[in-house]
């Protein structure tokens, strides 16, 4: 698959992430929203950009569980709930922040 933004192509794999994560950029975000029927606004960047900060300190991504736990821990018990999670990402909150954050398909994620 590929992607195209800016005047680049961008490759995707087969469930629609970045190959490189080094392309991504918040238009990119955009664009894969887009293509997953997602409307992102402030509430949507703030996990993306909880998850890829995560990414970087930690080097590797959580599973559902702790992803819930952290973002609890950094943003607050209401916003690291299931509930509130799943309806900004309805199809997979841990495996949707990551797409739209450019970051590798989460092991835990089917």
């Amino acid at each position: 698959m590929v992607l195209s933004v800016h005047g680049r192509e961008l490759d995707l794999t087969d469930q629609g992430f970045l190959v490189n994560a080094g392309d991504w950029d918040e238009e990119v975000a955009r664009r894969l929203a887009e293509l997953d029927n997602i409307e992102l606004d402030g509430r949507h960047w703030e996990i993306i950009g909880f998850i890829r900060d995560y990414y970087q300190q930690f080097k590797h991504l959580p599973n559902a569980r702790v992803f819930t736990k952290a973002v609890a821990k950094a943003l607050g018990e209401e916003k690291g709930n299931s509930r509130y999670l799943h309806k900004l990402f309805p199809e997979g909150p841990l495996k949707y922040a990551c797409k739209l954050a450019g970051l590798p398909k989460p092991p835990t994620c089917l």
